[in-house]
Parts: structure tokens; C-alpha cells; sequence
């Protein structure tokens, strides 16, 4: 009689199922970490990649702008009007630290839509420029907080209307609506430019005559628009002079009003996504963690740009 052998049982033990079901556990979870890291890091990437790109063609823009800047001497009338325009209206209160209103007469070269020589073009060549930095949504002025961002505005009004409106008056504050209501306002969703930008600062240079030196030297003065101790809060460019609201850097108003307006330098600091995000969300211990914040999630652009007749 045949002793019958027990073949033994093929496939896994339960323990050996637990242990691969453990494993396989362990490395989808690096890998979907992996995967996840992978996502931010490219999120971020492009999101600084995009701030790099918006601020430097913003501050060629502006430069084109400068460049072409168009001043007349002998008269009483005003041809170029700054402000500083600080505001606390920001996420959660974190507004922008200046915020420079400008108004100027450029030869533009983007007038009538670029439609320059064509029907389209109804003659003259200096239009009114006028920039705006505020904290709102850039498609509906009446949205959420949500999709508010810091958005540099730049209304162009074409050399026919600026002939008959603009030039030639005692004063430009106005001229353009700063206050972001009515068809006129510079904060209109078509004068959108560049999104993110924290701050816009403007700084003037000009060349004083200094008579306490015998002989007399002429050297150059850096007037910035803000709020600073060695900033002016208004600056204006007359047929008569340059006029500030107070003295500045040595310089003093006489010598200011009798300068002569040699380079402009623009300067701006554009936010990433990532540090807009932020700004909704966190809550800073002090000014200087601000700032640091800002510092390590945007960048700075700055240009200097010479002037007609500097």
C-alpha cells in the first residue's frame, strides 16, 4: 500500500502579504512626496520665472515713457506731476509701503493704439501718461478679496484729447482720475499692466547750482517721491521750475525750483504668487519679519533712465 505525500500549499502567508502590503505602502507615499515637492518647486519656479518677466518689461515700459518726456520752459504751466500714495489697503492690512501717482506729457510711440500714419492717427505726438499702483482685482473692480492684487495701472490719453484737455493748465492733478472712479480713472481694467507689484517708487535727479563755493559747482541731487525723511511727498515740473514740499538732501527749495531735471530712476518690487499667497494668509510679529518675508519672495528692478535736454 502507497503512502500518500501531502504536496505543500503554493502562495503567499498572511505575514507575507502584511510585509509586501507594507512596503508598497511605504513607497507610494515617498513617492507621491516626491511627486508632490516636484509640483511645488515647479509652481514656484514659474511663478518667480513670471514675476522676473513682468517686472522688467514693466520697468521698459516705463523707461520708454521717461525717455521721450516732453518739458517746456518759459510758461506757468505744469508738465509732469508725482505723489506718494501710501496704503494700508492690502491682505489683511499689508498694503503697499509707496505707491507713487504720476502723471506726465510723453512722445509716446504706442499713441492711437500704434495705429501711427493711419487714419486712426488724428495728429500730434505728446500724450498724457498716468500711472497707478492699487490693491484690487484686475477683471472686476467689485470682486473678493480673493483675487485682489497689487496691479500697476498706465492710462495713455491720445495727443488730440491731450491737446484739447490737458495741455497748458496750471495744474495736472485731475487731469487724470486718480481716485479710481468714472470712464476716466486711471484704475479702469483696460490700463492693467503688471499684477504683483508691491511697491513703485519714483526717485528724481536733478543738478543744482551750489553758490556757498566759491567757484560755484553744480551737483546732483536725488529727490525720491515717498514717505521717508529724505523724501518729498509731491514733486512738480513747471514751465517756471521743479517744486517739492519741502527741502531736501542739502538742496533747498530755491535751489530745487532753479535745478535742472537730469535722469529718472524707476523702481519697483514685484511679488511672486507664492508670496502673495502668503501675505492672505500669515500674520507678521513685527515690521521686520515683514520685510524679510518680502525680501526672500519677490524681486527688485530698478533702472535709471536719462532724460531730454539732461
Amino acid at each position: 500500500m502507497k503512502t500518500r505525500t501531502k504536496n505543500p500549499a503554493n502562495g503567499f502567508t498572511l505575514i507575507e502579504l502584511l510585509v509586501a502590503m507594507a512596503i508598497t505602502t511605504v513607497i507610494i507615499t515617498i513617492l507621491v512626496s516626491v511627486t508632490s515637492m516636484s509640483l511645488d518647486t515647479w509652481n514656484r519656479s514659474r511663478s518667480e520665472v513670471r514675476a522676473a518677466r513682468q517686472g522688467k518689461a514693466m520697468i521698459d515700459t516705463i523707461a520708454r515713457d521717461f525717455e521721450s518726456l516732453v518739458v517746456r520752459k518759459g510758461n506757468a504751466f505744469e508738465w509732469l506731476y508725482a505723489k506718494s500714495n501710501p496704503s494700508t489697503d492690502g491682505p489683511k492690512g499689508n498694503g503697499s509701503p509707496n505707491a507713487t501717482d504720476l502723471i506726465f506729457f510723453s512722445a509716446a510711440t504706442d499713441r492711437y493704439n500704434g495705429k501711427i500714419g493711419t487714419a486712426d492717427d488724428k495728429g500730434g505726438d505728446v500724450s498724457t501718461i498716468g500711472y497707478q499702483l492699487a490693491y484690487k482685482d484686475p477683471i472686476d473692480s467689485s470682486g473678493t478679496d480673493e483675487y485682489k492684487t497689487f496691479v500697476l495701472y498706465r492710462k495713455l490719453v491720445d495727443p488730440k484729447e491731450t491737446f484739447e484737455k490737458n495741455l497748458g493748465q496750471a495744474t495736472l492733478e485731475g487731469k487724470v482720475d486718480f481716485t479710481g472712479g468714472g470712464a476716466n480713472a486711471v484704475t479702469a481694467k483696460e490700463n492693467f499692466i503688471c499684477e504683483n507689484v508691491y511697491q513703485f517708487t519714483v526717485t528724481f535727479h536733478i543738478r543744482i547750482t551750489d553758490s556757498t563755493t566759491n567757484p560755484a559747482t553744480i551737483r546732483t541731487v536725488r529727490i525720491p517721491v515717498g514717505q521717508g525723511t529724505n523724501a518729498s511727498r509731491k514733486l512738480s515740473i513747471t514751465g517756471a521750475g521743479i517744486v517739492t514740499d519741502s527741502a531736501i538732501n542739502g538742496a533747498s527749495l530755491d535751489q530745487i525750483k532753479g535745478s535742472q531735471l537730469s535722469s529718472v530712476e524707476i523702481s519697483m518690487t514685484v511679488l511672486t504668487d507664492f508670496g502673495l499667497q502668503q501675505l492672505r494668509r500669515r500674520s507678521f510679529a513685527n515690521d521686520d519679519a515683514k520685510a524679510k518675508f518680502i525680501a526672500q519672495n519677490s524681486y527688485e528692478y530698478s533702472k535709471l533712465v536719462q532724460v531730454p535736454g539732461g
